[in-house]
Parts: C-alpha cells; sequence; structure tokens
C-alpha cells in the first residue's frame, strides 16, 4: 500500500491529500510532528527533509506536484488530474506552479516571518510577498471570471494546488472582499467531498496555525461540511 508521510496542518500536504481523496487511492499515513529534518529516519528517505513524501514500495516520490504526477500516471483511480491531451496538461502543469510560486510561497513566507523573534524579522521580504499576492489575486480574479475550474473545465491537479493556499492565505492576507470570482472560485472548491475531508481532518490542527485567529470560524466548526 501507499504510504504519505505528512502532517494534517501542513498545506502543501493538503494538495496531496485532496489528490489522493478525489481519486478514492488507498493509502496509509504516517505523521511526521515536529520538524521532518529532525527525523533521522525521514531525512534517510529524503535528505531535503520537507513534506509530503510518498512511499510506493522501495520508490520514494518526493515535492507535491510530482506526487500527484506519480498518482496520476501509476495509481489512477476516480478521477483523473492530468489530462491526457498535451496542451490541456501543460495548462494544469502552469497553473499548479502558477499557485505554488506566487500564491502559496508567499503565503508561507508570511508565516514564517510570523514565527521568528522580532530582532530577525524581515518586513521588506513580507512587503514582497504581500505585493506578490495582490497580483496573483488580480490575475486570478479575472481568470476565474469566466471559468468554472482553474485549468478548465474539469477539477485538475491545478486545482488542488489552488486549494491549499486560498484557505490559509484568507486570514494572513485577504482576498475575498475585493475578489469576488475568486472567492466564488474557492467556494466551489468547499463544496467537493474530499477538500471537506481534508479540512476535517485538520481541524485539531488548525489552532497552532499562527494566523488561527483570522481563521473563518466555520472551518472550526465540527460540523462543517
Amino acid at each position: 500500500m501507499l504510504t504519505l508521510h505528512m502532517h494534517p496542518l501542513a498545506s502543501y500536504c493538503w494538495k496531496v491529500l485532496v489528490a489522493l481523496y478525489e481519486c478514492d487511492i488507498p493509502f496509509r499515513s504516517i505523521q511526521i510532528n515536529g520538524l521532518p529534518a529532525d527525523d533521522t529516519a525521514y531525512v534517510d528517505l529524503w535528505p531535503i527533509a520537507k513534506m509530503p513524501l510518498l512511499q510506493d514500495g522501495d520508490r520514494v516520490v518526493p515535492e507535491s506536484s510530482i506526487i500527484i504526477e506519480y498518482l496520476d500516471a501509476h495509481h489512477s483511480g476516480a478521477a483523473r488530474l492530468i489530462p491526457t491531451d498535451a496542451d490541456a496538461a501543460r495548462e494544469v502543469r502552469l497553473w499548479d506552479r502558477f499557485f505554488d510560486l506566487y500564491v502559496h510561497a508567499p503565503m508561507q513566507k508570511i508565516v514564517s516571518d510570523r514565527l521568528r523573534a522580532d530582532d530577525t524579522k524581515d518586513a521588506f521580504g513580507v512587503a514582497e510577498a504581500r505585493a506578490t499576492l495582490d497580483t496573483a489575486y488580480a490575475m486570478l480574479d479575472r481568470r476565474m471570471a469566466a471559468q468554472e475550474w482553474i485549468a478548465g473545465d474539469a477539477f485538475s491537479m491545478a486545482d488542488c494546488a489552488a486549494m491549499p493556499p486560498l484557505f490559509y492565505v484568507e486570514a494572513i492576507h485577504p482576498y475575498r472582499a475585493a475578489h469576488p470570482a475568486l472567492a466564488a472560485y474557492f467556494e466551489r472548491l468547499l463544496l467537493r467531498s474530499s477538500v471537506q475531508r481534508v479540512i476535517r481532518e485538520a481541524q485539531p490542527w488548525l489552532r497552532y496555525f499562527p494566523f488561527a485567529d483570522a481563521l473563518e470560524p466555520r472551518f472550526l466548526d465540527a460540523t462543517f461540511h
């Protein structure tokens, strides 16, 4: 059986979990508590020591996008997350990278800065991250005014990449009030059972999120669905 090394609060782990649940692929999870770099067994598997990490027998597959590509190629289930058409697949990969680089990465920059000691904070880097988010929000709002899913007519890997940062970043650098098409897209994501399951499983951990006090109350409610 597939094994996913992960933590239920980690946003890149959410990306892979959404894919696994969308495709109804059986797996077991190993929760990494603390810093992955402090886990000798984990570092032996992947010295970069980032999550998530997938094991399939003796094969070790790192990096969230690569994991989803691997699942789509070798363990396709109820859904396909990357189109067989080359042009459509390239569009999915483009928007997957867009979310990782221009929403997810700046979001994590702001979160990590919140955790720094006062004398090591990076005000300039945080300002750059917020500016990147503003640009990304505007681009995404224009795009989502004309279509249902980020890369076309079907839910894809790009939507798996969109869900975690759009969930967390509203508490950090809000987008919903000023970008209605993007907000409506996020609400469509929330209707999917895979997304609901990921959020419910993370609920016991959400209070540890550095911006937990700004999360929407509905996400902390045990009846969320």
